[in-house]
């Protein structure tokens, strides 16, 4: 009786350490196809999107959103900007159009177009521009974005390097779009 015992309380503990298992790998599976698909944890580095986004803020890039869409004008992407870097900047100008900035103005297909994030920095600098007068000419050598290819800029302008340095980036280059930062806790904020 007592071996009878002790072999049903082995069997026992055998079927609770595979069912332990098995859910333990199940959800190590899980955080590893959120993490490689779905969403992805990604560290700030450097100024280039202050005022937006701080050094070392750390938030989650949503990697599905431009499986099913395009990234649309002002998105934050992330993008592999060499094979070791990924950058961080906001979506300018789109396939197919022109841009250009003068006094401080952007403009798509000669239309001026207002960039309201842009406004608490601007009223910082009295009588300075933010961004200085370029041409999608003369930053890229191009007059319109080719298909598959986008204009992006960082938020603080002065000290960005983006495509008026590194030039368009293409579709295939873009991880995702910047959803939620929440490191520090005191900068948690939804990213737009």
């Amino acid at each position: 009786m007592y071996r009878k015992d002790q072999l049903k309380r082995r069997k026992s503990l055998v079927r609770e350490i595979v069912e332990w298992s098995v859910s333990l790998g199940i959800a190590v599976l899980v955080a590893f196809l959120i993490h490689s698909y779905a969403f992805t944890p990604e560290l700030v580095h450097g100024k280039s999107m202050m005022p937006t986004l701080q050094d070392q803020n750390k938030m989650f890039v949503n990697k599905l959103e431009y499986r099913f869409a395009e990234p649309d004008r002002f998105d934050i992407i992330v993008f592999h900007a060499t094979a070791e870097e990924d950058y961080i900047k906001r979506v300018i100008g789109l396939p197919g159009e022109s841009l250009e900035y003068r006094n401080d103005i952007l403009y798509i297909d000669g239309k001026a177009v207002e960039e309201p994030y842009l406004d608490e920095y601007k009223a910082e600098l009295t009588g300075e521009n933010l961004t200085e007068d370029f041409t999608l000419e003369t930053a890229t050598g191009v007059t319109k974005i080719p298909e598959g290819k986008y204009f992006v800029m960082g938020d603080n302008r002065r000290n960005s390097k983006d495509s008026r340095m590194i030039g368009l980036v293409d579709e295939e280059q873009i991880v995702g779009s910047a959803n939620l930062v929440y490191s520090p806790l005191s900068d948690l904020h939804f990213v737009n």
